[in-house]
């Protein structure tokens, strides 16, 4: 269902029934494992998968830098210039 370098490749599902009797699968809630990492000043313009690939040479790990800093939604963590982010060690 997911790419092997997905967050969610190895998120198990759960199969449930809305309340208007229709079955749906979902994800599991996937716990955040703590990572370290270098802090980083966001500058305008940034993007996650910018940072990625610039720390490891592979844009598509942009979610590292999202699970370390706990975003929800990843875009918020860049879209204030002059905030601190950590981006994780490769």
């Amino acid at each position: 269902m997911f790419l092997q370098n997905s967050r969610y490749a190895k998120v198990a599902t759960v199969v449930t029934t809305t309340s208007t009797g229709e079955t749906v699968v979902a994800l599991k809630l996937r716990y955040l494992t703590p990572m370290s990492g270098e802090p980083q000043t966001v500058q305008s313009g940034d993007r996650l998968d910018l940072l990625a690939q610039s720390r490891t040479g592979d844009a598509t790990q942009f979610w590292h830098v999202a699970d370390a800093n706990t975003a929800l939604d990843s875009r918020t963590q860049v879209e204030t210039p002059g905030d601190t982010i950590i981006v994780p060690r490769n």
